[in-house]
């Protein structure tokens, strides 16, 4: 059986065709209506990706509810939001609260299947690196590829595995500008400037939380981003 998939949806039919594609590209597929329903599941056995709808039932963010639980028992779980909804302040919502994707239903089932398989593939690259590339340390940062965990200052920074395949890419060459395209690129994003810049901020952020002081991520106007040594 393959890797296992969580769909969490409440409309039957689309959750059905769903369900339905993805078992035929040989995944192993868990269906959920409810976000009460889907966190039971959760906390019972993780998934090892889910694909959450924003609104569930009677719950018009409940998607955004159940991406932040989720996240709170795994910080390593890729996540895709499908939803009907396509403005930017949900884009942003979505990926704030930690979700790795965002698409909107009337994406393709080939395309929803290409970007499952891009994350699977993060994880497995992340997984696989060499020997050399185990631990990473730069200053007061240390990123441990194969456990998928970052620490600054000894503290644990809680990335999602888009936040840290772009902290590792860029930290991996400290002084260097990485564009916006180069980080898609390296981070195996399919995305737009907007939403990778969402990310930058998030990151921060994170950092920040322990570190008041942190601006080891700078902007360069025009070009994209570096880790200032």
């Amino acid at each position: 059986m393959g890797r296992r998939i969580a769909i969490v949806e409440d409309e039957a039919a689309i959750r059905a065709n769903y369900a339905e594609a993805l078992a035929r590209q040989g995944y192993e597929v868990a269906a959920y209506a409810s976000r009460p329903e889907a966190l039971a599941a959760f906390r019972n056995r993780l998934p090892e990706l889910a694909v959450i709808d924003i609104g569930l039932g009677d719950e018009p963010e409940g998607g955004f509810t159940l991406c932040a639980e989720l996240r709170a028992l795994s910080a390593r779980v890729p996540i895709i939001f499908l939803s009907a909804r396509d403005s930017d302040f949900d884009i942003v919502s979505g990926l704030r609260l930690g979700a790795d994707d965002y698409l909107t239903k009337d994406v393709s089932l080939p395309h929803l299947m290409a970007r499952i398989a891009a994350l699977f593939r993060r994880v497995e690259a992340l997984a696989e690196a060499g020997p050399k590339e185990d631990v990473l340390e730069r200053g007061d940062l240390r990123l441990d590829a194969m456990r998928l965990s970052a620490e600054w200052r000894g503290q644990p920074v809680g990335l999602t595995l888009t936040e840290f395949w772009m902290v590792h890419t860029l930290a991996k060459m400290p002084g260097h500008v990485k564009s916006r395209e180069q980080l898609m690129q390296d981070a195996r994003l399919v995305v737009d400037d907007g939403t990778i810049t969402s990310h930058v901020k998030r990151i921060r952020r994170k950092f920040a939380a322990l570190d008041a002081g942190f601006d080891h991520i700078e902007s360069v106007y025009g070009m994209g981003y570096r880790w200032k040594p």
